[in-house]
Protein backbone atom coordinates (compact mmCIF):
# COMPACT_ATOMS: atom_id res chain seq x y z
CA UNK A 1 0.00 0.00 0.00
CA UNK A 2 3.06 2.07 0.84
CA UNK A 3 4.81 1.59 -2.65
CA UNK A 4 1.15 2.41 -4.76
CA UNK A 5 0.82 5.94 -2.54
CA UNK A 6 4.24 7.22 -2.85
CA UNK A 7 4.14 6.32 -6.89
CA UNK A 8 0.81 7.40 -7.22
CA UNK A 9 2.73 11.08 -4.73
CA UNK A 10 5.69 11.32 -7.46
CA UNK A 11 3.21 11.37 -10.64
CA UNK A 12 1.21 14.19 -9.32
CA UNK A 13 4.61 15.80 -8.40
CA UNK A 14 6.06 15.43 -12.12
CA UNK A 15 2.13 16.13 -14.01
CA UNK A 16 3.22 19.99 -13.82
CA UNK A 17 6.59 19.99 -14.53
CA UNK A 18 6.29 17.46 -16.98
CA UNK A 19 3.08 20.37 -18.87
CA UNK A 20 5.51 22.93 -18.50
CA UNK A 21 8.33 20.94 -20.38
CA UNK A 22 5.72 19.74 -22.86
CA UNK A 23 4.49 23.71 -23.46
CA UNK A 24 8.18 24.58 -23.79
CA UNK A 25 9.83 21.96 -26.25
CA UNK A 26 6.29 22.38 -28.05
CA UNK A 27 6.62 26.60 -28.49
CA UNK A 28 10.28 26.64 -28.46
CA UNK A 29 10.41 24.47 -31.83
CA UNK A 30 8.01 26.76 -33.83
CA UNK A 31 9.31 29.81 -33.12
CA UNK A 32 12.63 29.45 -34.56
CA UNK A 33 11.58 27.98 -37.51
CA UNK A 34 9.37 30.99 -38.70
CA UNK A 35 10.62 33.61 -40.31
CA UNK A 36 8.81 36.60 -41.23
CA UNK A 37 9.56 38.83 -44.06
CA UNK A 38 10.41 42.82 -44.04
CA UNK A 39 7.27 42.70 -46.02
CA UNK A 40 5.04 41.03 -44.85
CA UNK A 41 1.31 42.95 -43.27
CA UNK A 42 3.08 45.86 -46.18
CA UNK A 43 0.34 48.06 -47.63
CA UNK A 44 -0.10 47.46 -51.57
CA UNK A 45 -1.12 50.21 -53.88
CA UNK A 46 -1.19 49.57 -57.63
CA UNK A 47 -3.13 51.33 -60.38
CA UNK A 48 -3.92 49.66 -63.87
CA UNK A 49 -5.28 50.77 -67.00
CA UNK A 50 -7.58 48.10 -68.84
CA UNK A 51 -8.05 50.09 -72.51
CA UNK A 52 -7.49 46.39 -74.21
CA UNK A 53 -9.40 44.12 -71.94
CA UNK A 54 -12.82 43.50 -74.04
CA UNK A 55 -14.37 41.22 -71.20
CA UNK A 56 -14.03 38.48 -73.15
CA UNK A 57 -12.10 35.31 -70.92
CA UNK A 58 -8.50 35.90 -71.50
CA UNK A 59 -8.86 39.39 -71.45
CA UNK A 60 -5.95 42.15 -69.89
CA UNK A 61 -4.91 44.98 -67.73
CA UNK A 62 -1.45 46.91 -67.84
CA UNK A 63 -0.05 47.56 -64.27
CA UNK A 64 0.80 51.30 -64.51
CA UNK A 65 2.34 51.58 -61.23
CA UNK A 66 2.79 49.89 -58.27
CA UNK A 67 4.58 50.51 -54.99
CA UNK A 68 5.87 47.11 -54.92
CA UNK A 69 9.10 46.24 -56.57
CA UNK A 70 8.00 42.78 -57.83
CA UNK A 71 5.30 44.05 -59.25
CA UNK A 72 6.47 46.41 -62.26
CA UNK A 73 4.95 48.77 -64.42
CA UNK A 74 3.99 46.89 -67.54
CA UNK A 75 3.21 43.46 -65.56
CA UNK A 76 -0.68 42.45 -66.97
CA UNK A 77 -3.75 41.05 -64.94
CA UNK A 78 -5.18 38.29 -67.23
CA UNK A 79 -8.74 37.17 -66.41
CA UNK A 80 -10.02 33.95 -67.18
CA UNK A 81 -13.83 34.44 -66.86
CA UNK A 82 -15.64 36.46 -69.43
CA UNK A 83 -17.60 39.72 -67.60
CA UNK A 84 -21.37 39.38 -66.84
CA UNK A 85 -21.49 35.82 -65.53
CA UNK A 86 -22.97 35.86 -63.23
CA UNK A 87 -25.26 38.97 -64.80
CA UNK A 88 -23.14 42.80 -63.31
CA UNK A 89 -20.44 41.02 -62.31
CA UNK A 90 -17.24 40.12 -63.10
CA UNK A 91 -15.82 37.07 -61.41
CA UNK A 92 -12.89 35.56 -62.37
CA UNK A 93 -9.83 33.78 -61.39
CA UNK A 94 -7.14 36.28 -62.04
CA UNK A 95 -2.78 35.47 -62.45
CA UNK A 96 -0.95 38.76 -62.67
CA UNK A 97 2.36 38.42 -64.55
CA UNK A 98 4.94 40.32 -63.70
CA UNK A 99 7.49 38.92 -66.21
CA UNK A 100 10.45 36.50 -66.26
CA UNK A 101 8.37 33.11 -64.63
CA UNK A 102 7.36 35.91 -61.72
CA UNK A 103 3.01 34.97 -61.68
CA UNK A 104 0.58 35.30 -58.84
CA UNK A 105 -2.73 33.26 -58.96
CA UNK A 106 -6.35 34.68 -57.31
CA UNK A 107 -9.58 35.97 -58.05
CA UNK A 108 -11.48 39.02 -58.09
CA UNK A 109 -15.01 39.45 -58.19
CA UNK A 110 -16.77 43.17 -59.40
CA UNK A 111 -19.28 44.96 -59.29
CA UNK A 112 -19.67 46.10 -63.03
CA UNK A 113 -22.19 48.77 -62.32
CA UNK A 114 -20.41 50.81 -59.38
CA UNK A 115 -16.65 49.26 -60.39
CA UNK A 116 -16.10 48.29 -56.79
CA UNK A 117 -14.62 45.16 -55.90
CA UNK A 118 -12.29 42.91 -54.18
CA UNK A 119 -9.36 40.60 -55.45
CA UNK A 120 -7.55 38.23 -53.42
CA UNK A 121 -3.88 36.18 -54.47
CA UNK A 122 -3.20 33.07 -52.53
CA UNK A 123 0.19 31.83 -54.02
CA UNK A 124 2.74 32.29 -57.15
CA UNK A 125 5.74 31.48 -58.95
CA UNK A 126 9.45 32.42 -58.88
CA UNK A 127 9.36 36.15 -57.28
CA UNK A 128 5.89 35.86 -56.10
CA UNK A 129 5.93 32.43 -54.96
CA UNK A 130 3.84 31.99 -51.83
CA UNK A 131 2.37 35.74 -52.34
CA UNK A 132 -0.15 36.55 -50.52
CA UNK A 133 -2.75 39.83 -50.99
CA UNK A 134 -6.21 41.02 -49.97
CA UNK A 135 -6.90 44.10 -52.61
CA UNK A 136 -9.98 46.50 -52.59
CA UNK A 137 -10.73 47.72 -56.21
CA UNK A 138 -11.74 50.93 -57.51
CA UNK A 139 -12.87 52.74 -60.74
CA UNK A 140 -10.86 55.05 -62.28
CA UNK A 141 -10.97 58.73 -60.74
CA UNK A 142 -9.05 59.87 -63.82
CA UNK A 143 -11.06 57.64 -66.63
CA UNK A 144 -8.36 55.92 -67.29
CA UNK A 145 -6.32 53.73 -64.21
CA UNK A 146 -8.33 51.34 -61.90
CA UNK A 147 -7.33 51.02 -57.98
CA UNK A 148 -5.88 48.48 -55.99
CA UNK A 149 -5.46 48.85 -52.56
CA UNK A 150 -5.18 46.54 -49.51
CA UNK A 151 -2.30 44.54 -48.09
CA UNK A 152 0.01 41.71 -48.75
CA UNK A 153 2.99 39.07 -47.14
CA UNK A 154 4.24 35.87 -47.51
CA UNK A 155 3.35 32.59 -46.30
CA UNK A 156 6.69 31.43 -44.48
CA UNK A 157 8.55 28.47 -46.29
CA UNK A 158 7.61 24.60 -44.98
Amino acid sequence: MKSKTMTAIFALALTPVAGVVVLTLALGSGVASVSASSEDGRELHVTKECSEWTGAAGGFCTITSSNFARIKVGSRVYYDQAAGIPPGLLDSNVVLDAGNGNRAVGRCTLDLTTGLGLCTFSDGTGRLSRFNARVQVSPPTDGVNWHWDGTFSFSPRD
